[in-house]
């Protein structure tokens, strides 16, 4: 069985790391930030953002319902408040679909 090397994922992202993952201004991390309550970045004494695996999380989410489907910060604030837990499934759905319709158009082009 050959030797696989575990990822290693960063406990903490700094909020330069943040904004090149979501391709964003990191004026626009500091804004979400202060929009969506969800998001609480642990700071240091110079006041640096240290954003956790879950703040991430939460961005793809506020990501995918203000950039991806259109909505106002005020309509994805309310349907984070509202049903956190549905929005999630659904994103989780989206993703896996992008991902098998990315495999299968690579499964398309090698035949």
């Amino acid at each position: 069985m050959p030797y696989k090397e575990k990822k290693i994922e960063k406990l903490y992202y700094a909020i330069g790391e943040v904004a090149e993952m979501f391709q964003v201004n990191t004026s626009l991390i500091r804004f979400w930030e202060k929009e969506f309550d969800i998001i609480k970045p642990k700071k240091n004494k110079k006041g640096n953002r240290f954003f956790t695996q879950a703040d991430i999380e939460n961005f793809h989410l506020i990501f995918h319902l203000v950039k991806e489907k259109g909505m106002t910060l005020k309509g994805a604030q309310l349907k984070l408040k509202e049903n956190k837990e549905d929005t999630e499934n659904n994103f989780a759905v989206v993703t896996r679909l992008q991902e098998i319709k990315g495999l299968l158009l690579e499964i398309k082009e090698e035949l």
